[in-house]
């Protein structure tokens, strides 16, 4: 006796499925301890004396994948 369907059948209707895309992250949301403390320090000292802490958020903004 032959299948009713083959394999062959099947993949084709599996690779027209659309891939689930992963949800990107917004820059926004990114690194929320990072940017918290690097806020503070800025509004309460100025830029140039928080320079450890733009470059810590920097870092982590990196290491998700953003282009800084």
């Amino acid at each position: 006796m032959m299948p009713l369907v083959s394999d062959k059948s099947i993949a084709p209707a599996l690779e027209n499925k659309p891939a689930e895309e992963p949800k990107k992250l917004k820059a926004c949301c990114a690194c929320p301890d990072t940017k918290r403390v690097r806020d503070a320090c800025i509004m309460e000292n100025g830029e140039e004396k928080c320079g450890h802490l733009i470059e810590a958020h920097k870092e982590c903004m990196r290491k998700m994948g953003f282009n800084i």
